[in-house]
């Protein structure tokens, strides 16, 4: 394979717009430069999520499964990104979301029913898998912001939801193999009338 970028800076966005796979410009506030944004972000995310376990895991091996699963994750995010930047490419298929699907019904079946509300805490760790929880919904919706005005395949539309899903299990299970109880939500209490 040889050099992807010869150079770091173009200067052909100085002027506020950006160029996609397919040789045209949009402005980079564009909803498909917002998607790629977002999937950006929650690869970053997910990176930061992998070293934390990659810390933890000589204390916790059990950790171990989340980053078999987690790694892979990251190269899907970025082929994803290929295929926002380039519309007529399509990278993912429909067995990368049965692989999210089966990780998600294997922990679920460790973790068992959730019978409350939980919120993010509890450690840095699981901290994080609900940063990235929340940052792929935030990118799931700008890509469906997208979708609205230029359609996107399902396949990644599909991959991106259940992502979220995953990583929401995944930050229940960090906090299992931990062995931290997750943070419960606790209801305000009803103002007294007078």
């Amino acid at each position: 394979m040889g050099f992807r970028l010869s150079k770091i800076y173009t200067r052909t966005g100085d002027a506020g717009e950006t160029g996609l796979g397919d040789g045209r410009r949009v402005p980079k506030d564009h909803p498909r430069i917002e998607a790629i944004g977002e999937v950006d972000m929650l690869n970053s995310q997910l990176g930061l999520l992998l070293a934390g376990l990659a810390e933890l895991v000589v204390i916790h091996p059990e950790l171990n499964e989340l980053i078999e699963v987690l790694t892979p994750i990251q190269h899907r995010l970025f082929d994803l990104g290929g295929e926002l930047a380039m519309p007529t490419y399509q990278a993912l298929d429909a067995a990368e979301v049965q692989r999210l699907e089966n990780a998600i019904d294997r922990w679920n079946e460790e973790l068992g029913p959730l019978e409350n509300f939980i919120l993010p805490g509890g450690s840095m760790l699981i901290a994080q898998a609900h940063v990235c929880r929340s940052q792929a919904r935030s990118a799931e919706r700008r890509c469906q912001q997208l979708n609205a005005v230029e359609p996107l395949g399902e396949v990644g539309l599909a991959y991106i939801n259940r992502l979220s899903d995953l990583l929401f299990v995944a930050a229940r299970l960090i906090a299992r193999r931990e062995k931290i109880a997750e943070v419960l939500w606790e209801a305000a209490k009803k103002p007294v009338s007078h």
